[in-house]
């Protein structure tokens, strides 16, 4: 965007009527390509426009720790913040101190009170004191100590903070000391800094703690994308300004995922986008696609990337304009086809409208719009969606079929946290909804329906086993999601141990497969021995209307009721994509409290004596100890 053009439009949100209009208006700006200057500017407007809290943007409170100059990278990360609808209140570390900063009982660290830490440390001093005659095994005992305390400071900081922990990768910016033979010396700079973030990535996925790959970014976009020399020698910035754009995006990215904001289905056009042609033209034959031409195996690369994306637990859909049954059999034909039937959720092809289509998508998989990407060739149809359903994210696909992954792949839609077993159990999960579609059409009731389903609930407390698919859970989840409160590994740990509260996990299977642990409900001790707050209950979308909140509350009361409560109290705060739980609370027999509550929240209140369970279709097995 021209300078001229930019700062108009800056002005222009500016002018907004109150600090809503002229938030939304900064976060639509932050949408686009911005350069560092324009990254100031756009921070400095957001600074003088917008003081305040604003609904839909969740304030957070977050450290940065560092043993570089990092003044230039905060308004990177606040700006970036806004596509996530973050707003990032930050506290910036002195140079050098930040063990002094975590540990220091007069720290003012300790008066901010981070809700996340973020550790930016350069690799210079971890392997400084390794001599390059040391040996393999010295290599990994320096190596190691240095893993350990930093081991100990993640600790520290969620320890004393309570606060989230993400630990910055270590950049190579050493120069070859033997050339190609640095690979074959243990303590040869490279080889060292390479060792250490692979013992680093190893503890942080121990640990919890979340990682930002600023090793991987700069392997593939090259080293003097993220550092300059000269700004090193100048000003100690070990992650140069020209960078700093791109570096407050994946944080705010890898942040955005931690708090279920990254997209969840990959939205596929069909004729030139997966293969090459139009099939309604050329027919199944005649379709680009495979090995020995350059665009048909471009296309290939679309379909093998897209099949992984699916094995790690993305939802594949195709929107694409063509008769149905012809598309399929392409599908199905085809013998270069990677991707198959079986690995589309929600197969649309027809003449209609494709933000329509998009619609119905959505409703069918039950989940927001919000959680779509849409790849289509065509830049009329691209901008028809964009227009029509902003919330869709529409990357601008270049002409050469060959940069298609790239595209999708550098935009960081599918940003991930974690990786669990019921990810990679998703797209069968959500192939048998299919069936479960044709047995709904065929029954003449919802109640034939549930019936028909056979539906079994394993339920327990959470333990180790569950703990990472929780975490994620109640970190991703939006819609049924009472609280939207967000909760570490160590958080729901501590939960499950502490003597007063009951933590709940439920894992949903009927006849045509097992969804996985699809609820979780933490049960906090109130200060009356004989009440329960219902802190969090979040439930996947993929079981939604299945009777299973009803099952889960007959469970949660059974279970305080034996623990000799008397009383459950809950809470609902509305967000933008939680109303289809407002009337939860309601309808599972609990009584409103009075008091108003800030931003419509409301709470609720049932007596456990007066409670009726609901009857529902869905047997009971306890979870094995």
């Amino acid at each position: 965007m021209d300078q001229p053009d930019f700062r108009l439009q800056l002005q222009i949100a500016l002018a907004g009527a109150d600090a809503q209009a002229r938030l939304d208006g900064l976060a639509r700006l932050a949408q686009s390509r911005l350069g560092f200057t324009e990254t100031i500017q756009l921070d400095r407007a957001l600074a003088r426009g917008v003081a305040e809290t604003v609904e839909g943007f969740a304030p957070v409170r977050l450290a940065v720790l560092s043993t570089s100059t990092i003044d230039h990278l905060l308004p990177a990360i606040r700006v970036a913040g806004l596509r996530y609808k973050v707003r990032f209140e930050v506290f910036s570390g002195a140079f050098g101190q930040y063990r002094q900063e975590l540990l220091d009982p007069a720290s003012p660290l300790l008066r901010f009170q981070p809700e996340l830490i973020l550790l930016s440390l350069s690799a210079r001093q971890a392997i400084s004191g390794v001599p390059i005659a040391a040996t393999a095994e010295e290599v990994e005992e320096a190596l190691a100590r240095a893993i350990e305390e930093l081991r100990e400071l993640w600790g520290h900081a969620r320890g004393t903070f309570k606060a989230a922990v993400v630990q910055q990768s270590y950049l190579d910016v050493s120069e070859p000391l033997f050339g190609s033979y640095d690979r074959l010396v243990p303590a040869a700079p490279s080889r060292l800094i390479a060792r250490l973030n692979d013992l680093l990535a190893q503890a942080a996925a121990r640990e919890g703690v979340l990682l930002l790959d600023l090793a991987q970014a700069s392997a593939r976009d090259g080293i003097d994308a993220w550092f300059d020399i000269a700004r090193w020698l100048q000003g100690k910035m070990e992650i140069a300004p020209h960078a700093a754009p791109r570096y407050g995006e994946l944080f705010a990215r890898l942040v955005g995922a931690q708090r279920g904001k990254s997209r969840k289905c990959l939205v596929l056009d069909l004729d030139d986008t997966i293969w090459g042609g139009v099939v309604g033209d050329v027919g199944t034959a005649g379709i680009v696609l495979g090995e020995g031409s350059a665009q048909g195996e471009a296309h290939l690369a679309l379909q093998r990337y897209a099949k992984m994306l699916r094995d790690r637990g993305v939802i594949l859909a195709v929107c694409s304009k063509n008769e149905q049954a012809l598309a399929e059999a392409a599908f199905r034909k085809h013998p270069e086809m990677v991707l198959r039937p079986a690995d589309i959720a929600a197969f649309v092809a027809n003449w209609k409208d494709k933000a329509e289509n998009l619609k119905d998508i959505a409703e069918r998989l039950n989940i927001g719009l919000d959680s779509l990407v849409f790849v289509d060739d065509n830049p009329v149809e691209r901008a028809r969606v964009r227009e029509a359903l902003p919330m869709v994210a529409v990357p601008e696909l270049p002409e050469d079929p060959a940069l298609y992954v790239r595209c999708i792949a550098q935009a960081g839609y599918f940003e991930a946290v974690s990786f669990t077993s019921d990810d990679l159990r998703r797209g069968e999960q959500y192939a048998t909804n299919a069936a479960r579609e044709a047995l709904h059409s065929g029954s003449q009731s919802v109640e034939e329906f549930l019936r028909g389903l056979e539906m079994s609930v394993v339920y327990g407390a959470i333990g180790p086993v569950d703990l990472a698919r929780a975490t994620q859970l109640i970190n991703k989840t939006n819609q049924f999601n009472t609280t939207t409160r967000r909760y570490s590994a160590d958080d729901i740990a501590r939960f499950a141990a502490a003597p007063g509260h009951i933590t709940l996990q439920f894992r949903l299977a009927d006849r045509f497969g097992d969804n996985g642990l699809v609820s979780v409900m933490i049960l906090r001790a109130a200060d009356d021995p004989g009440v329960l707050d219902i802190d969090t209950w979040v439930m996947s979308c993929r079981v939604f209307g299945r009777q299973l909140e009803n099952e889960a509350m007959n469970i949660a009361v059974e279970a305080a009721h034996g623990r000799g409560i008397r009383v459950l109290r809950a809470e609902y705060i509305p967000t933008e994509r939680n109303g289809v739980v407002s009337g939860l609370f309601e309808g599972l027999g609990f009584a409103a409290m009075p008091r108003s509550q800030p931003g419509g929240a409301s709470r609720w209140i049932l007596n456990i004596a007066e409670y009726v369970p609901s009857p529902t279709f869905i047997a009971r097995k306890a979870a094995q100890p």
